[in-house]
């Protein structure tokens, strides 16, 4: 009976698997659609159970996404299949004073406000020691589109879209019972478009001036790295640290006149550490550091400086002028019932965006600091569970200080932004 019990079970979880691996190819898609720009142009938060807890995972692992947080927690987690998406919707604007040119006024960024992003993570448990295990996400990724122009940067509606998407397999193993290390294998697309652009597409500012702008979709290819540790230091504390190397990425061929170095478009590594305490066998309290390493990529890190020494696309081209960034998190878990975990918490950023590049910043203000974050899950009787997540980007304002220079005739550019989003997730166990 029990022979005939697990040859069904196993006809089962194959069939279920042969499904997923048919639905990944549209998964990725749709991804590649979405954008996703919260801390800079990472999420606060991977999995919709982390993002309603204040974007935490370092240290504490719920559910298989955990994997992007740090490959290490997949050893917690057991055999599962975890799919969710989130409703995103950015609201972002920029104004321009002081230009002697009548162009000062504001300019809305939100004839497309609306973005769908998946999620979707499988694990295996293969033996008391190791878990494998996969996870599918959207890393990061801006939008903008202006509902006119914006006569600095050219005679069309100005807007960029650029979002990435991760497949990370990874395996996990405990050296001890309550000490475990875990690696991915980063596997990135990305993929990028510009409109809006002409007054850069010039032989005098660019390397590569029809490479510039209005190209349609180009897309990039990479892999990286992802290193994590998690242990049980004390019945009631636990500890994790990760790396994430930088992502290298073939170029945007489209683009090469746009982005230093020929196109390059890498993804910053980032590297942190979290903790998370059972201060009552109800409520565990957790909090992460990560650091954003966005001046490892020459396209985002260069300063508008840049542009008055090189052109656009070459080896020290102008790019965004961010800076490097800290992210604090901090999350709250309340089993409320045997069925219901409420979950809340914090997210801030101190966002990357100097008051000198506010200018070039216009195609991306990413200039959100702080979030708060709500979620719950429902466990039903036969071990599957349904998640909601919910949070707010509160408004943040950068104002410009010496952000266009007097070749550009002078003046000031502001940036805000503000933004909320609505996830669920469903997960089985196997």
């Amino acid at each position: 009976m029990r022979s005939l019990f697990r040859s069904h079970y196993h006809s089962f979880e194959n069939n279920i698997m042969k499904r997923i691996y048919f639905a990944l190819p549209f998964l990725a898609l749709t991804i590649s659609e979405a954008a996703f720009a919260t801390d800079g142009y990472f999420p606060h938060g991977y999995g919709v159970k982390s993002q309603g807890a204040g974007g935490v995972g370092i240290a504490l692992p719920q559910d298989t996404l955990a994997i992007a947080s740090n490959p290490a927690g997949l050893s917690a987690i057991g055999n599962r299949i975890d799919i969710g998406a989130t409703w995103f919707r950015p609201i972002r604007e920029a104004e321009i004073q002081g230009h002697p040119m009548p162009i000062n006024g504001t300019y809305e960024a939100n004839e497309t406000t609306n973005f769908i992003i998946p999620e979707f993570g499988y694990s295996r448990t293969i033996s008391p020691e190791t878990t494998v295990g996969i996870a599918v996400y959207g890393h990061g990724g801006m939008n903008t589109d202006y509902k006119k122009p914006v006569p600095l940067f050219g005679t069309s509606r100005l807007g960029m879209d650029m979002a990435q998407l991760f497949i990370a397999p990874t395996v996990a193993y405990k050296v001890t019972p309550t000490q475990s290390v875990g690696v991915s294998l980063d596997l990135a697309y990305q993929r990028f478009k510009a409109k809006g652009l002409q007054n850069f597409a010039n032989p005098m500012f660019s390397e590569s001036p029809n490479n510039v702008t209005g190209n349609d979709y180009d897309h990039s290819y990479g892999v990286g790295i992802h290193l994590g540790w998690q242990g049980q230091v004390s019945d009631n504390v636990t500890l994790g640290a990760h790396y994430k190397s930088k992502t290298y990425m073939s170029k945007f061929d489209k683009y090469k006149g746009l982005f230093a170095n020929q196109g390059d478009f890498d993804i910053p590594s980032s590297y942190g550490a979290g903790i998370a305490v059972k201060a009552t066998p109800k409520l565990t309290i957790a909090a992460d550091v990560e650091r954003i390493n966005y001046s490892d990529v020459d396209s985002v890190g260069n300063g508008l400086a840049n542009f008055f020494t090189a052109q656009l696309g070459s080896n020290k081209g102008a790019g965004f002028g961010w800076q490097d960034s800290t992210v604090y998190k901090l999350g709250v878990i309340y089993a409320a019932t045997d069925n219901l975990t409420l979950r809340a918490g914090y997210n801030h950023i101190n966002q990357p965006i100097p008051s000198s590049q506010t200018l070039f910043n216009i195609i991306a203000p990413g200039v959100v600091e702080n979030h708060a974050t709500l979620g719950l899950t429902w466990a039903f009787e036969n071990k599957s569970e349904l998640s909601f997540s919910y949070f707010h980007a509160f408004e943040h304002t950068v104002h410009g200080k010496g952000s266009i220079p007097a070749a550009f005739g002078g003046g000031e550019a502001n940036l805000k932004m503000y933004q909320d989003a609505i996830g669920v997730g469903y997960s089985w166990a196997l």
